[in-house]
């Protein structure tokens, strides 16, 4: 895409382009996966769990996905996945995300996204300041027998435990579009 700044996994800058802290769980994040454009070929959902790190000597996007979000049947068929994050000006469009199912709305339009192609498997969107895309490198699904805090089960009232998905970064997409 025109106008992006493309940086390597390993590239030193990626260190200062999101506060692990406030970009994930204050601004929250797009996570999207699919093949192309077209609404039935890909899917997003937002997302204010997740964290940045190094797992297996990787730099690493680590997020949790409800088997009950549309979302979760892109992300476990594709390879990639993509992480999105925004200008404060875009929330409204987050909420939408996070609040509607794509199998029954067209997110991007109702939102007001621009879905793109980074890369081949690789769907991000026009108006994000910053996107990583990822190749997932595990996958678990939680065990709520094995929840150390039991205050944390009351996040599953309908028993629907999260699959937590290690991500490799690839590469960041650094720029586009903003509103």
């Amino acid at each position: 895409m025109s106008g992006r700044a493309v940086l390597d996994a390993n590239d030193a800058a990626l260190d200062g382009l999101v506060t692990p802290f406030s970009s994930v769980g204050k601004d929250w994040m797009l996570i999207a996966a699919g093949t192309g454009v077209a609404r039935e070929t890909w899917n997003t959902m937002t997302a204010s769990w997740g964290a940045f790190g190094v797992h297996w000597g990787k730099r690493t996007i680590t997020c949790m996905v409800r088997p009950t979000r549309h979302t979760y049947a892109f992300i476990e068929r594709e390879p990639l996945v993509t992480f999105s994050f925004f200008g404060p000006e875009m929330r409204k469009a987050l909420e939408i995300c996070g609040s509607t199912s794509g199998a029954d709305t067209d997110k991007a339009s109702v939102a007001g996204l621009t879905p793109v192609i980074l890369e081949p498997g690789a769907v991000g969107f026009d108006e994000a300041r910053l996107t990583f895309v990822c190749k997932k490198i595990y996958a678990q699904d939680l065990d709520p027998a094995l929840f150390i805090d039991q205050a944390i089960e009351k996040n599953y009232p309908q028993k629907d435990y999260h699959r937590v998905y290690v991500c490799e970064i690839l590469r960041a997409y650094q720029g586009g579009r903003s509103k």
